[in-house]
């Protein structure tokens, strides 16, 4: 049985770019603060003038229409110019998470052939185009500094760049951008499939638009209303339902680099904050603060959250406690635009702590049996989605894309679920290995790939535990190689240099040999029985 949504908000209107879309938005609140940060304010015309400027610095550095440009870069309004300057010379966005080391960056640029990075600087103690070096694919041109560069070839800071916009008319920028099409791709984000190996999922400008246009309604994003955005740019919650939905909407968005439970309490306070979507860990975090009665959390208003299991006592705990009047969970994937499911406001506590909602308007959703037949409500099975969200397939792998795909147009999301009678998806497993700590998507092949590298580890497997803050968090199986000796903590901390923290292993196990089957697969069901719940 298929089901939709009818409850949520209306079918929106005709699918857009996003150059248009920043365009009509401009024009409509032109003096309306679009975003600011410490030391920087912009409005929507301000905003504006960067992205073009920015637009015609790229024409200028040789971008062409459908080239691939990354950015590697926390969160701030230059990540948000660039991007919408991307867009608007008609190439392609490819967010890089900054939590990977050089080597798995360096990857995801190789794949994606992009051609320039926008690149932070100086952060959380490294100076990230030195994390390139040895790693750096030959195909990337250019590196532009989100602010102070150091000397070194194809480098240049921000300003030296917008300097480049000289070179390009306004007019051949506006061109440029006129002629992108809602169907042209928009970005490449780069997820990490169940081989290990980042796949590059493919969304174009029309579809992105149209998810964002009925999310922002459902979740009754106003014009003026103060947008903080916790989650990382890099993310389809903090780029799609974060920034662009906050200018589709007329928001002002306030960016937020490094998640600290105490600067977002002030910031909420001080800044008079109405919107802070995140996954639980983020409330779990403001919740447990020792000093929280003190802050006046009084002008929120909506939160949006997923992407873990979630108790209904946290959702009563948000609305009483947080004070926030519209709170709702959802589920998407990167290969669903970002978006999928939704609750409705008018759903009780219970009901949005463990359902991930009903199907946004042009969405289809289905359990399937192992045939890929869809099954009666209550059953379990594979949840699968079609509609205009579902990606474009996966770059430069027709393979992945094939398996991931039906012949008549269903997403295979790898995600075991139940829809109940009402049309509510309740997600209760997962076909492969994979795991979400803090929000984070990890997959077990990756991560045991880059363990493996380690001298003293023979064999290794990697299984998603239980933990009360995170959700879920990794822990290693490790068998180690004859004679080899390796302490639980030497291994972990040598995760941190190899890998996002977010992958690196909370626990480590070792053990003389890993369960197998006959074949020499390794029967990760025994090894969760023996970790404790």
């Amino acid at each position: 049985m298929n089901h939709s949504n009818s409850l949520l908000a209306s079918e929106p209107a005709a699918a857009q770019t996003t150059p248009q879309m920043l365009s009509a938005a401009a024009a409509r609140w032109p003096l309306a603060r679009a975003m600011y940060e410490p030391g920087h304010t912009l409005t929507y015309a301000g905003l504006d003038a960067l992205r073009w400027q920015a637009t015609r610095a790229l024409m200028a550095s040789g971008i062409e229409r459908g080239d691939r440009v990354a950015i590697w870069a926390p969160n701030s309004h230059q990540w948000i110019a660039a991007a919408l300057a991307i867009h608007s010379a008609g190439a392609v966005l490819v967010p890089v998470n900054t939590r990977l080391r050089g080597i798995e960056a360096g990857g995801i640029l190789a794949d994606s052939g992009a051609r320039l990075l926008f690149c932070a600087g100086d952060f959380l103690g490294e100076y990230y185009p030195a994390l390139l070096d040895g790693h750096r694919p030959a195909t990337l041109e250019k590196i532009v500094v989100l602010g102070t560069a150091r000397p070194g070839p194809g480098v240049e800071d921000w300003f030296d760049f917008l300097a480049r916009a000289h070179c390009v008319r306004w007019e051949q920028a506006a061109a440029r951008a006129a002629d992108v099409k809602p169907g042209d791709l928009s970005d490449v984000m780069f997820t990490s499939g169940t081989t290990g190996r980042p796949k590059g999922v493919m969304a174009a400008h029309g579809q992105n638009l149209r998810a964002i246009a009925s999310w922002g309604a459902a979740v009754g994003l106003q014009p003026g209303e103060r947008y903080l955005i916790v989650s990382p740019f890099f993310h389809a919650f903090g780029y799609k339902a974060g920034w662009l939905a906050a200018l589709m909407h007329g928001c002002t968005i306030a960016p937020h680099q490094v998640f600290d439970a105490q600067a977002i309490l002030e910031r909420i306070a001080a800044e008079r904050i109405h919107v802070l979507p995140g996954p639980p860990t983020l409330y779990l975090s403001m919740l447990a603060h020792p000093q929280l009665a003190q802050y006046d959390l009084s002008s929120l208003r909506a939160a949006v959250t997923g992407a873990a299991a979630i108790a209904p006592s946290l959702i009563e705990r948000m609305r009483k406690e947080l004070g926030f009047r519209t709170v709702l969970t959802g589920y998407g994937l990167t290969e669903s635009c970002g978006f999928a499911t939704l609750c409705d406001g008018r759903d009780t506590a219970e009901l949005v702590a463990t359902t991930c909602g009903r199907p946004m308007p042009g969405v289809e959703l289905r359990c399937a049996d192992a045939e890929g037949h869809a099954v009666p409500p209550g059953v379990a099975g594979e949840v699968q989605l079609r509609g205009y969200n579902v990606m474009q397939g996966y770059f430069n792998d027709g393979a992945a894309t094939a398996r991931a795909l039906t012949e008549d147009g269903w997403l295979r999301t790898g995600d075991i679920g139940v829809i109940d009678e009402q049309g509510y998806l309740r997600i209760t497993d997962r076909l492969g290995d994979m795991y979400i700590c803090g929000g984070f998507n990890c997959y077990p092949a990756e991560i045991e790939r880059l363990l493996a590298a380690h001298p003293a580890i023979a064999q290794v497997a990697v299984i998603g535990v239980p933990d009360e803050r995170m959700g879920e968090v990794g822990k290693a199986c490790i068998v180690l190689r004859p004679g080899a000796s390796l302490a639980e903590g030497e291994l972990i901390a040598w995760a941190r240099g190899q890998m996002a923290n977010y992958k690196v292993p909370r626990a480590v196990d070792f053990l003389d040999a890993l369960p197998q089957n006959a074949s020499g697969k390794v029967l990760k069901f025994q090894l969760k029985q023996s970790a404790p719940a």
